[in-house]
């Protein structure tokens, strides 16, 4: 995996929504690089300090299946 790939695929990887091989390559590339690795717990604190201050909302499940699948091929 390169860095532009872990740019792509980095929400997926935090939401544990990668599979198995895509996930244990993003993990290896951030063993090996230190800019990935940083930028991904930065987005990780991201989530985190969000999830704090926003009340939870629920989106219809239509929606969440053509957006799950519309990012999905984004990053592919």
């Amino acid at each position: 995996m390169l860095c532009h790939d872990v740019e792509r695929v980095v929400y997926f990887f935090l939401d544990g929504t990668l599979d198995k091989r895509r996930q244990d390559d993003f993990q290896h590339h951030l063993d090996l690089c230190s800019e990935c690795e940083t930028r991904t717990i930065f987005h990780r604190r991201i989530r985190v300090f969000l999830k704090r201050r926003l009340a939870p909302v629920s989106a219809p499940a239509r929606l969440k299946q053509r957006l799950t699948r519309s990012l999905r091929a984004f990053a592919e």
